[in-house]
C-alpha cells in the first residue's frame, strides 16, 4: 500500500510526543509499504518558524515531503483568541477558524497538496488531533484515515470544532485503553473500527548505570525525564521535592534531563543536566530509583515506558488516567494526588528495596507483553487492510 502519514513536525531532532511516534511508525511500515510523510518545515512548536528546507527528502528510508510554515505563531493575537476559545467551548466557525490557523502550524500548501493529490495514496495516517494539519486535512482524507488522536482529557478536547474532525475518520488507533474510553465518550465514536496498541519501546541492551553515576557524582536520585516546564507539572514537582527534603533527612537527589523553560530552583538536591544523549539517558534511568512524571496530561509517556522496560518503578501523577493506569495494570510504580502521597511514595521507595525490586521486575514484564513492535506492526497491518477494504 501506499501510505502517507501527516504530522505536525518531523526530524531527527524532534525527540518527543507525537513526532517521535510518528517517526518509529514510519520507520516500521517501510519493510511492507511505501511510506511519505506530510509535514512542516518547522522545528520549534512555539511559533512554528521555518527549519528544514520545503520540498522531499529522505530520513532513514522514509520519504519526506516538507511544506512551509506561511505564518508563524503571533502571541499577541493567539493569547486572546485562545483564551475565548477556553471560555467558550460553542465558538463560532469564524472563531475556531481563527484560532486553528493562529494554533498552526500553518501550512495551507500542505492541506493543498493533501486536497489535490488523495486519490494517490491507499491510507492517511493521521498523528495528534490538536494541530492545524489534522484539523484542516481529515474532512478531505477521512474515508481513508487512520486517525491516531493522542488525546487526553484536557480543554481542547472540548472545543466544538474537533466534533468534525473526530467524526471524519474511517479507523482509530488509540495509545491506551484510557485514551479509547474518553475519545469514544467524547465524540459517540464506538462503532468505527479501532484498536489500542501504543508503541514499541527499544532500550539498549549495553546500559552502564555506574558510569553515568560516577560521571555526575550521584548515588541515589529521583529522575524526571523530559520537558522541564509548567504543561508538566514540574513547578509542582520541584515545590513537593524541596519539602519532601526539609520533612526527610536523606541524601536523596531529584535529577533533571531536558530543555527548562521555566526557573528551576536553585537547591544542592536539585540537579539539571539539560538536553543529553541518549547513553546518558538510559544509563541514567537505569540508575534511578525511579523515574517520576509530575503532569496532569499525557496520552502515552514513552520515557515511562522506556523505565519500566529498564526495570525501574515509576511514580506519577495520579490525575492522569493514563499514568495511573499503566501503575495499576503493571503492579511496576506507584501514583499521588496530593504532597503527603508523594512523600509517601518516596518513603516506601526508600524503605521497602524488596518490594521495590519486585515492582522493578512487574514494570518490565508489562511492557514486554504490551509494547513491543513485532505485536504493535502486525496490528497495525490488519488496520490497514480494513481501511482499504481488505479486511472487517
Amino acid at each position: 500500500m501506499k501510505v502517507a502519514l501527516i504530522n505536525q513536525r518531523y526530524g531527527l531532532e524532534v525527540n518527543g510526543g507525537s513526532e517521535l511516534y510518528t517517526r518509529q511508525i514510519a520507520e516500521h511500515l517501510i519493510s511492507d509499504h511505501e511510506v511519505e510523510v506530510l509535514t512542516s518545515c518547522s522545528l520549534e512548536y512555539v511559533r512554528w518558524s521555518n527549519y528544514y528546507e520545503p520540498g522531499v527528502s529522505v530520513i532513514n528510508g522514509v520519504k519526506v515531503r516538507r511544506f512551509p510554515t506561511k505564518r508563524e505563531r503571533i502571541p499577541k493575537i493567539f493569547t486572546p483568541l485562545d483564551e475565548e476559545m477556553h471560555r467558550n467551548y460553542d465558538a463560532s466557525e469564524e472563531q475556531s477558524d481563527q484560532w486553528i490557523d493562529q494554533m498552526g502550524p500553518y501550512c495551507p500548501d500542505l492541506v493543498e497538496y493533501v486536497r489535490m493529490h488523495q486519490n494517490e495514496y491507499d491510507v492517511f495516517v493521521v498523528v495528534t488531533y490538536l494541530y492545524y494539519p489534522a484539523v484542516r486535512c481529515l474532512p478531505y482524507i477521512g474515508n481513508k484515515a487512520i486517525f491516531i488522536p493522542t488525546a487526553h482529557q484536557e480543554p481542547y478536547l472540548h472545543f466544538k470544532m474537533y466534533q468534525n474532525v473526530f467524526h471524519s475518520a474511517k479507523a482509530f488507533i488509540y495509545l491506551t485503553d484510557e485514551e479509547k474510553q474518553l475519545v469514544q465518550k467524547q465524540f459517540a465514536v464506538e462503532k468505527v473500527p479501532c484498536d489500542v496498541m501504543g508503541v514499541g519501546i527499544d532500550v539498549p541492551s549495553n546500559i552502564d548505570e555506574m558510569a553515568f553515576k560516577k560521571k555526575y557524582q550521584l548515588n541515589k536520585y529521583l529522575l524526571y525525564v523530559g520537558r522541564i516546564d509548567l504543561g508538566k507539572d514540574c513547578p509542582r514537582l520541584f515545590q513537593y521535592f524541596l519539602e519532601y527534603k526539609r520533612r526527610n533527612k536523606n541524601d536523596l537527589k531529584l535529577v533533571l534531563m531536558g530543555k527548562a523553560v521555566v526557573d528551576i530552583p536553585k537547591n544542592k538536591d536539585i540537579i539539571s543536566l539539560g538536553f543529553v544523549s541518549d547513553e546518558d539517558k538510559f544509563n541514567g534511568i537505569k540508575g534511578a530509583q525511579a523515574l517520576v512524571l509530575p503532569s496532569k496530561f499525557e496520552s502515552l509517556s514513552i520515557s515511562v515506558l522506556e523505565a519500566m522496560a529498564l526495570h525501574i518503578p515509576v511514580i506519577v501523577n495520579g490525575i492522569c488516567d493514563v499514568l495511573k493506569g499503566h501503575c495499576v495494570k503493571s503492579n511496576g510504580g506507584l501514583y499521588y494526588k496530593g504532597y503527603f502521597e508523594f512523600e509517601a511514595c518516596l518513603n516506601y521507595m526508600l524503605t521497602h528495596s524488596m518490594e521495590w525490586s519486585q515492582m522493578g521486575e512487574n514494570a518490565g514484564s508489562y511492557v514486554n507483553k504490551y509494547f513491543r513492535w513485532n505485536v504493535i506492526m502486525k496490528k497495525f497491518n490488519h488496520m490497514i487492510d480494513i481501511v482499504c477494504n481488505k479486511q472487517e
